[in-house]
């Protein structure tokens, strides 16, 4: 067969160019370090590194998510922590306060003391991130949250609201806790109601429990419990907010009473005379409880009446309330650090095993790559000789 000088060169030529084309893939692969630098590499290599890359990069982002909301946790954990220390402070501050052995200078100067403890902790409760912008207050970041208004009572100007941060798959954790569940919302160690002892008080007495028992029979509203003397025992007489009268007659202190759906618990011995008020109060603030305590303590006759000594009582469970509380927030800031770490072990374990399958999938071997550059320039130099020696050949010659 015959094979003419055109075909000779066409073909020669297409073995040089392919030779040429697997060269200079090789030399891009050990350029890059990756076998695979196009889908027409190996397109099913290809797919499966397009997929595990997606899964990095969404790892990646869930691990930005998580180092922002642990810097903030860990800064909201902190700051609580600190709360809980200066609280539990302040509480034996009161109680050294309230020795009836104490001149009243001795206390103002206790009192004194809690003032400065309580700007601490308010300084604390408005503290503020890196940015500026204050750490329990919820979602409303840029305003104040804690503030003094006009009569002298603790306010909370933040709100509920909770950031989340997507942390996995259909997985949410906080970056923060607002205000009100770390410093104003305690329970109401009493239950559903406050109380208010009055001046004229001169018996023995505390309201240990006013808990609503029966939804449909309570009024809700004010209540004044006067006792007073019949004939020698003592009656109860409880005016209910419609301003209706019930009387318990011979009031026994180890028998709870009940009126308007509500029980109440009282201990102690009241005398005739004697008179409180109870108004509904679901919650008690930390913050308030504190600022009541020094208020307190300011008053000349501090522990020498049967009044302050019924207040005194209520103002510790009250604080009692308020820093388990505080502590609970603090619980529940260190919790979610706990699951943001597990979640980085996590993360980190699944970026391991991907960055393996990948390293598989499209990492070069470099010494194999090496050798078939060396294979595919030897077959690319002896292809080009061979093509140099024939196209050089002509009849002259040999002539």
């Amino acid at each position: 067969m015959r094979i003419s000088t055109g075909q000779v060169y066409q073909q020669n030529t297409t073995s040089i160019l392919q030779k040429q084309s697997a060269t200079n893939k090789i030399l891009q692969q050990l350029a890059s370090g990756k076998k695979v630098n196009t889908a027409g590499d190996d397109p099913v290599a290809a797919v499966g590194i397009g997929n595990l890359k997606q899964k990095n990069a969404l790892v990646d982002q869930y691990m930005k998510n998580i180092d922002y909301a642990y810097k903030h946790q860990a800064v909201t954990e902190g700051k609580i922590g600190s709360a809980e220390t200066l609280i539990s402070s302040m509480r034996e501050q009161l109680q050294r306060g309230a020795n009836g052995s104490l001149a009243p200078n001795e206390r103002q100067m206790i009192a004194e003391e809690m003032k400065q403890s309580l700007e601490e902790l308010m300084s604390i409760a408005n503290s503020q991130d890196a940015d500026g912008n204050y750490i329990f207050a919820g979602t409303d970041s840029n305003i104040k949250p804690f503030d003094f208004d006009s009569n002298g009572n603790i306010v909370y100007s933040g709100n509920s609201n909770i950031r989340e941060a997507i942390v996995a798959s259909g997985v949410t954790l906080p970056t923060n806790v607002p205000g009100d569940a770390v410093f104003m919302n305690a329970p109401n160690p009493l239950g559903d109601y406050g109380v208010n002892y009055l001046a004229s008080q001169q018996g023995d007495l505390f309201v240990n429990s006013a808990k609503i028992v029966d939804e449909t029979a309570h009024i809700e509203g004010d209540y004044t419990f006067n006792f007073v003397d019949n004939a020698g025992v003592i009656d109860l007489q409880v005016i209910d907010p419609n301003g209706v009268t019930t009387t318990i007659p011979n009031f026994d202190p180890t028998n709870p009473v009940t009126v308007g759906g509500i029980e109440v618990s009282i201990e102690g011995t009241p005398v005739a005379g004697d008179s409180f008020t109870m108004q509904p109060q679901e919650s008690v603030s930390i913050l308030q409880s504190l600022n009541d305590a020094i208020a307190y303590l300011e008053d000349p006759q501090a522990t020498e009446t049967p009044q302050n000594a019924s207040k005194l009582a209520q103002l510790l469970n009250n604080i009692d309330s308020g820093q388990n509380q505080v502590s609970t927030a603090r619980g529940t800031a260190g919790n979610t650090l706990k699951s943001l770490e597990s979640f980085t072990s996590n993360h980190e374990e699944e970026q391991v095993v991907n960055s393996s399958a990948l390293s598989m999938l499209e990492d070069l071997d470099y010494a194999e790559a090496i050798t078939e550059f060396e294979k595919q320039q030897l077959a690319l130099n002896a292809v080009s000789s061979t093509f140099g020696k024939i196209g050089s050949l002509s009849l002259f010659n040999y002539i």
